[in-house]
């Protein structure tokens, strides 16, 4: 058996946020406005047809894999982008001067879509919010960071969703958001991981001092149906 984290996403549809999605057994996506991601039992000629055929409208469909794949037609490939990812097998000691974490709730959701289209830490959409246990931070009721979670995969929760309002970057914003995700995913007894970009030398920095550790590359492919 293949281990999960090759194929969150697959497998997340299929426990964790199986209440968000949509499909069968073969193949499976959400909604476009929780998230793009969609994913096949197998990543074989045969399933991408079905995906293609399932999908609604024109996608796009977000699709990650371990290793590189030649996506067959009728896909389109708008981008493929190189990723690692992480997890932590440890607890990170919390910070007594952190600032104050809100939890957010769909009152938020403007002010969060406004955030993640300054800083792009990826897809972000009016129901994204949906995945669940997103904590921001503000000041002068300006949401000026946050962080959540996306795929859970059985045991494993991914966090996502990192961002800092530029103005407000290097005040350990993100780092507080990221020990809050993690401890409260070990003390739920799950297994906290998140994806980066390979090339994001920051960040993976970052991560890397918070006892994350690469697990295996990613690879997103952001695909459409042909016009």
């Amino acid at each position: 058996m293949k281990p999960i984290l090759d194929s969150p996403a697959w497998h997340a549809l299929n426990s964790g946020n199986k209440n968000l999605s949509f499909g069968d057994d073969r193949a499976r996506y959400f909604d476009r406005e929780v998230s793009p991601f969609a994913a096949m039992l197998e990543n074989d000629k045969a399933h991408f047809r079905l995906l293609y055929d399932m999908l609604p409208g024109e996608g796009p469909a977000l699709f990650m894999t371990p290793v590189e794949l030649d996506i067959p037609q009728p896909w389109k490939v708008a981008v493929c982008v190189k990723a690692l990812q992480m997890t932590c097998d440890k607890p990170v000691k919390a910070d007594n001067s952190s600032p104050e974490l809100v939890p957010l709730a769909y009152e938020h959701v403007p002010q969060m879509l406004d955030l993640t289209k300054l800083t792009n830490p990826g897809p972000f959409s009016s129901k994204t919010i949906e995945f669940g246990h997103y904590s921001g931070i503000f000041e002068n009721n300006q949401l000026v960071a946050m962080a959540g979670q996306r795929l859970h995969a059985y045991n494993n929760a991914e966090i996502s969703a990192v961002c800092t309002h530029p103005d407000h970057t290097g005040k350990g914003y993100a780092r507080h958001l990221l020990m809050h995700q993690v401890n409260r995913i070990r003390e739920a007894s799950e297994i906290p991981y998140l994806h980066v970009r390979a090339d994001n030398e920051r960040a993976i920095k970052v991560y890397e001092s918070l006892g994350f550790a690469k697990s295996r590359d990613m690879y997103f492919y952001v695909l459409k149906k042909q016009a």
